[in-house]
């Protein structure tokens, strides 16, 4: 299918979940096709779409489905041509897309740090022994009990703003974000600071927003060229095939992050036990262009280095 380039009487129909972090990046989006397409913004409509992963907060991703529950409703909506493109933040996506949809355009990283945030404490380093951490990533909680098995993790899903509020009713002593999250919102100043990767290794494709579409809509693919950041491509490419053989999902505590070196790319990559008692970590280097290959031998090395029952969250 093709479509003619979007115009006030038949606008680019952008689909995105509902929370003003997704907005804000559908918003992004719709100006940087703006200015790369000297388009005017009544070419472009946002089309908010309920998903299941924000209807249901009161339980664990992992039990209620996974990675999939940002998504599902999205994509079935683009595959019926209810919208024409689909913006996602991409540490929420699936390694695999289902047929008939296209994932290869992404906008330029943001900071991919986590950030610590807390009413009463300055740095993780000063959180005292039995202070609550909220969180819902099992990433964060079993890299935080890696570290600091003295502290107790509370559940601790929503959005940015549920999350702050709930710090505010004291459900929780401090929590973590995303840098790039609070950069977007143009709430920076709400983190206490950032948390090196040295420290925490961030969520495979953390800071990444990533532009989905149908397959067969030749027009929207060459418009959304325009606007596709190649390094990020890169290291998107290395970092997510590492995901895949790995098998990600949110049931797994996985952490990855690529990076540019000239013409090499450097990733490392981290698997943990959900309670944070063991965490295996590889990394390696390469040609940029080959980071897929890259990110399966990191994958590959990980899981020859996992014991049995390493991935079993109903372990913990």
């Amino acid at each position: 299918m093709t479509r003619a380039l979007p115009n006030p009487d038949r606008p680019l129909r952008i689909g995105t979940r509902g929370s003003p972090l997704a907005l804000a990046q559908a918003h992004e989006t719709r100006d940087r096709l703006m200015a790369a397409h000297d388009l005017p913004d009544t070419a472009f409509s946002i089309v908010v779409i309920k998903v299941t992963g924000d209807a249901i907060q009161d339980r664990p991703l992992k039990e209620i489905g996974g990675k999939g529950l940002f998504t599902r409703e999205i994509e079935e909506a683009m595959l019926a041509e209810e919208i024409d493109i689909a913006v996602h933040s991409m540490k929420d996506m699936p390694t695999e897309q289902p047929e008939g949809l296209v994932l290869d355009t992404y906008l330029p990283r943001e900071d991919v740090r986590d950030a610590f945030v807390s009413h009463g404490v300055e740095r993780l380093v000063d959180l005292q022994p039995g202070q609550r951490v909220g969180t819902s990533s099992l990433r964060r909680r079993a890299q935080l009990l890696n570290r600091r098995p003295d502290l107790e993790v509370v559940e601790f899903r929503g959005n940015v703003q549920t999350r702050l509020r709930k710090l505010q009713e004291g459900v929780a002593d401090c929590t973590f974000l995303a840098m790039a999250g609070l950069n977007r919102l143009g709430m920076g100043h709400v983190a206490r600071g950032p948390i090196t990767p040295e420290e925490m290794l961030p969520a495979v494709a953390q800071g990444c927003i990533g532009i989905e579409r149908r397959s067969g809509d030749t027009i929207t693919a060459d418009m959304l060229a325009a606007i596709h950041d190649a390094q990020t491509g890169l290291r998107l490419a290395a970092e997510r095939a590492m995901l895949a053989t790995l098998d990600g999902s949110c049931e797994t505590p996985i952490a990855g992050l690529a990076l540019l070196e000239g013409n090499e790319i450097w990733l490392r990559g981290e698997i943990l036990r959900p309670d944070g008692s063991e965490a295996i970590a590889e990394e390696g280097r390469g040609p940029a262009a080959d980071g897929a290959a890259l990110g399966e031998e990191i994958g590959r090395r990980l899981l020859s280095r996992a014991p049995a029952g390493f991935f079993d969250w109903r372990a913990a």
